[in-house]
């Protein structure tokens, strides 16, 4: 077996690769686990919350709806509205994920928004590792998550910290692997398609009074990937060809 494709060397790259999620995953999963231990939940729920939801968004969301008791119904869309946006992410992963077997399912729960981009941005020392490499990713993802959820929980039983503003880590890391990809994109009209779309439907919802302004932003990159598709295709299989043979 080439070294590259062994286990040991596809668990360092994998970890070599996830140390920027670490840092924002560990630090966001902390400043969780203290608001929820805050509000009164002991460290098991962050623990469960982490492990079962593993939506950063909506954990911390989910406070103040566990707080007011909210509804069920209520909880389901908002959870599908801020969400919307992972089930676009499978689409571009269903012929990569197919002969994965079982590890599909557990790819498509673990497709968050840092872990998609990794998933985009990296690629395997082979064809023949590529399915195990994308799990590695993804686990360690979700344990980063994991163990920083749990930590903070526990932690915020003995220590009292202001987090005011910390929820801003998130946004600056995937800020840190959207510049990532752009670098090691070859074409860069996916990345400005996206970028225009989001501040077109960021003005819109401002103009009109809407809080979400998510689901356009995505209707609208969904639209104009379909509308260039023969432009953008070719160029995906070109960079996918040269990421193979590297």
């Amino acid at each position: 077996m080439n070294s590259e494709n062994s286990t040991p060397a596809l668990v360092r790259r994998a970890l070599t690769v996830t140390i920027p999620v670490m840092c924002g995953y560990l630090f966001m999963g902390i400043a969780f686990g203290l608001l929820l231990q805050d509000a009164g939940y002991s460290f098991i729920w962050a623990l469960f919350m982490s492990v079962v939801i593993y939506a950063g968004t909506m954990q911390y969301m989910a406070i103040p709806f566990l707080v007011a008791q909210a509804d069920l119904l209520t909880v389901a869309i908002t959870t599908l509205l801020v969400h919307f946006r992972h089930f676009v992410y499978g689409l571009s992963f269903i012929q990569r994920f197919k002969p994965m077997g079982k590890r599909k399912y557990y790819m498509m729960f673990g497709m968050t928004d840092e872990t998609y981009a990794l998933l985009c941005a990296e690629k395997a020392p082979s064809r023949e590792s590529e399915e195990k490499f994308l799990f590695l990713v993804a686990l360690f993802d979700h344990l980063y998550w994991i163990i920083g959820c749990t930590v903070g929980a526990l932690a915020g039983q003995f220590l009292t910290i202001n987090t005011k503003g910390i929820d801003f880590a998130m946004t600056a890391l995937f800020i840190v692997i959207c510049v990532d990809q752009w670098r090691a994109a070859k074409s860069k009209l996916p990345t400005v398609i996206g970028a225009c779309a989001a501040v077109i439907s960021l003005a819109g919802s401002k103009l009109l009074g809407i809080d979400n302004m998510l689901i356009p932003a995505i209707v609208m990159i969904i639209v104009c990937f379909f509308a260039l598709r023969g432009k953008l295709e070719p160029l995906l299989l070109e960079e996918q060809a040269e990421g193979a043979e590297g």
